[in-house]
């Protein structure tokens, strides 16, 4: 089971333009079949000689298992390779074959014991042995706290799970790569090779946000070896991509905490564990923390997610906000985007960050104060730029603030009913598009005209998200 790296920037994975060569590229569309053709025969399990047979039912093969990989990631179930496939099958991701939710590996293997005892075969020299060992034994603690199963260092003789950091073809017919390719992979549970992890020690492995954090990819790893398979909550630790989460907070979501239990029963504690579960966007009852455009694209931040919803595709993607930005932190409150300077600015508490694009400023987090507000305020609820002003909302008022004169406009706060009526409830969110405010307060938005000055239309929050409702 191979687990293949995420970038930081899924920006970044945009195919990028050929060079001038003298020699004639092949066609766009055989291109991207090919594309698709060996997507579908790693992860779907698509027949090579079916595709390859002059069959019409050899097609047929072909779109059905392309419906099957878009509904698995959420796409718009087209049956042909579109720009938003296409743009998911280029992902670095993890090499064993999607399934569905949590999942256990077909056959469904699981350990006869819940007493298991592992033995760490070798180390990184990348690492203090003793991190190696304190993140392999959190990595297992966290499906013990979830399931009535143990486990017990060793260190010699045999053990049920052999970890060990092994580099390009190491005799377990799954050569590593080197740098920038498969992290590590692990087996079923049985005997032999069965349940053993390996790390790919030509990776940068730490224990915290940069390179790739051991805990992480072993407590994935560690999944398998018990007989979980792959899930397609984006927010599981069995989701395919590798995403830094802070280890030092971190809590099996609930798709994982299902899914183990599922195969070992609940655990022995008195209080059953219970994790978080990932945000869902046709959730009538969805609310979000804040939203902002960014260069064309618009983000919604909700918990430690955020939405990013393409113009062009009109596709919309669920991340992890540590994914893009590992040192902003989850929960935030407001966000706006200043055009003008080409920056975005990102709210909690009484902090903020300033970023260029998806890069994070030097020198931040800062003190609201700097914008002009008083002690008593602590937070912001909500944040939009128009015209050289930013219009922050607090509770039923609002500031405003001259970006040109980096000062207070005089006589504010003000009520918010106000300056927009129709606007009664607290703002969570807002941003500008096309000489609208979109205001989302609850589950609802609002569309506020600044020419009519008046709302003009309403509906659920999730409509952004490309939920619809009869």
């Amino acid at each position: 089971m191979l687990c293949v790296k995420t970038l930081l920037f899924l920006f970044l994975l945009h195919v990028q333009p050929a060079k001038t060569s003298p020699i004639p590229s092949e066609n766009s569309e055989e291109k991207n079949a090919k594309i698709a053709q060996n997507y579908l025969e790693k992860f779907f399990y698509l027949q090579r000689e079916d595709f390859r047979s002059p069959d019409w039912n050899s097609t047929r093969m072909f779109v059905e298992k392309l419906k099957e990989m878009q509904h698995f990631f959420g796409l718009t179930v087209t049956g042909e390779p579109n720009a938003e496939t296409l743009e998911i099958m280029k992902k670095p991701r993890c090499g064993v074959p999607d399934i569905g939710n949590y999942m256990m590996t077909p056959g469904n293997p699981k350990w006869k014991n819940t007493d298991l005892t592992y033995r760490i075969r070798n180390y990184t020299p990348q690492l203090f042995q003793a991190d190696v060992e304190t993140a392999i034994e959190k990595a297992f603690q966290t499906w013990s706290a979830a399931s009535p199963l143990t486990f017990t260092r060793t260190t010699e003789g045999e053990a049920d799970i052999n970890i060990a950091f092994v580099q390009r073809d190491h005799g377990d017919n799954s050569p590593f790569d080197g740098p920038n390719g498969i992290l590590a992979h692990a087996f079923q549970p049985g005997q032999g090779i069965g349940g053993d992890a390996h790390f790919d020690a030509e990776e940068t492995w730490t224990i915290s946000s940069k390179g790739y954090n051991l805990f992480l990819v072993a407590a994935h790893e560690f999944g398998h070896s018990l007989g979980l398979s792959h899930s397609s909550d984006p927010g599981a630790l069995m989701y395919p991509n590798y995403a830094f989460r802070e280890p030092s907070t971190y809590s099996l979501p609930q798709d994982d905490i299902n899914g183990i239990q599922a195969i070992y029963g609940p655990s022995n504690n008195p209080i059953q564990p219970t994790g978080p579960s990932t945000p869902t966007a046709c959730d009538p009852r969805l609310t979000f923390d804040a939203a902002t455009t960014l260069r064309g694209e618009i983000f919604f931040f909700k918990d430690k997610y955020f939405w990013r919803r393409h113009p062009q595709l009109q596709q919309v993607e669920l991340n992890f906000i540590s994914l893009f930005w590992p040192s902003l932190p989850n929960g935030i409150q407001a966000a706006y985007e200043d055009s003008e300077k080409d920056l975005v600015f990102i709210f909690k508490g009484n902090q903020y960050w300033v970023m260029n694009g998806y890069d994070i400023q030097q020198g931040y987090p800062r003190d609201i104060s700097n914008f002009g507000f008083p002690s008593t305020v602590q937070a912001i609820d909500a944040a939009v730029f128009y015209k050289g002003k930013t219009y922050f909302f607090i509770n039923n008022q609002f500031w405003r603030y001259d970006n040109r004169r980096q000062s207070m406009d005089p006589g504010y706060p003000k009520c918010l009913w106000s300056a927009f009526p129709g606007i009664r409830s607290k703002v969570d969110a807002v941003f500008q598009e096309n000489n609208f405010f979109l205001f989302f307060s609850g589950p609802k938005y609002y569309a506020f005209d600044l020419t009519a000055q008046r709302v003009t239309r309403n509906g659920k929050s999730n409509l952004w998200l490309n939920c619809r409702y009869r």
